[in-house]
């Protein structure tokens, strides 16, 4: 049997038809009784087939069907769009699509996550943000999205150390000197920033609340102009990131107090951690992660979190973390989710508790 050549578009109304409705096409079945009931259905699940909405294409197993846009937040040559650029390349083969890497900066992180929380869930959108994205919700309280409901985690990359960082020059040697430097008198101890809310500003923030004591924050313009001044022995502390600090360490331009991470680095094997210095609660990471519009279906993101997996697994990929001190998330999605989660709980602590703004 075959059904006439009529058909029409499967709209209900005079509206036209959004991205978000089905893309399908209604089949006008013929009158006459049909008397192969075999021949209906499979007719009324071609049908079906072709009036799914595209999420639902994904959930069949049809995703990726076009190439996937990976957002970057940040502008190109900065530390994330490094890593959306070393990982795009790695996830394209897992995935059978090209991943292109378009950046969006502005406003922190703001004008490109907010693209991706408007973009279709179905995969084809996603977002490679770092560690300011569970900061942003406590510094920003009207954002233009909601950070916990508006995306879904796909996989935390890896954590970047920092770095308890002093002139040579400063009296203090170690982590316990420097505390005690900063608890002998009202503002003595200075340490300095690329601004208001930056990651250094935050990391010494967090050093503060976990050791009481009140230091002076200079916000400069710039990661630049704050450590060229430390350098040169204008301020006296510095909370940086090792891939961007190792070299003045090694050079002697700076010393290195200790290092923010649960273990020691293997690029400053000398260096204790601040737990081994004797402070607890200050653990910080500057860290980038994949995220999905919420929504997203479970069946793609599982496919993405297996492509991040397998992209994570090849040489370059490991060869380049490790360079730059890092060290690759170990969970499945939902600890990558609840990693998130804490750190936004803990900088929204942070914010409320050392008053600090972006002004």
């Amino acid at each position: 049997m075959t059904f006439p050549n009529t058909t029409q578009p499967c709209q209900t109304s005079a509206r036209p038809r959004t991205s978000r409705q089905p893309h399908c096409l209604a089949v006008a079945l013929p009158k006459a009784r049909v008397p192969h009931l075999g021949w209906l259905a499979s007719g009324l699940l071609a049908l079906a087939t072709v009036c799914m909405p595209p999420a639902a294409w994904a959930q069949a197993g049809a995703w990726p069907t076009k190439p996937i846009t990976l957002v970057v937040t940040y502008p190109p040559g900065g530390g994330a769009d490094a890593m959306a650029r070393l990982l795009a390349p790695r996830l394209g083969e897992a995935l059978g699509q090209n991943v292109v890497v378009e950046n969006r900066p502005g406003a922190g992180g703001q004008i490109g996550a907010s693209a991706v929380a408007k973009a279709t869930p179905d995969g084809h959108t996603l977002m490679l943000d770092a560690s300011s994205f569970a900061v942003n919700p406590a510094l920003y309280p009207k954002l233009p999205y909601d950070s916990a409901k508006a995306f879904r985690t796909i996989g935390v990359v890896a954590l970047f150390p920092n770095v308890v960082l002093v002139n040579p020059q400063f009296k203090a040697k170690n982590v316990a000197e420097l505390i005690a430097a900063a608890r002998s008198g009202k503002d003595a101890v200075a340490y300095a920033s690329s601004g208001n809310g930056s990651a250094q500003h935050l990391a010494g923030a967090l050093f503060e609340s976990a050791t009481q004591v009140d230091m002076v924050h200079v916000a400069y313009k710039g990661g630049g102009p704050a450590l060229n001044d430390v350098i040169g022995g204008q301020v006296p502390l510095f909370f940086g990131n090792l891939a961007s600090t190792l070299q003045h360490v090694q050079s002697g331009r700076l010393r290195a107090l200790a290092v923010t991470t649960g273990k020691r680095v293997s690029m400053l094997p000398d260096v204790p951690t601040l737990g081994e210095a004797g402070v607890q609660g200050a653990d910080i990471h500057e860290w980038n992660a994949l995220f999905a519009p919420s929504g997203t279906p479970d069946a793609v993101a599982d496919k993405l979190a297996q492509a991040l997996q397998k992209a994570m697994e090849a040489p370059d990929v490991k060869a380049r973390i490790a360079q730059l001190g890092g060290e690759p998330f170990k969970g499945d999605p939902k600890a990558a989710q609840a990693f998130v989660q804490s750190q936004m709980s803990t900088w929204a602590r942070i914010v409320k508790e050392r008053h600090i703004t972006t002004d």
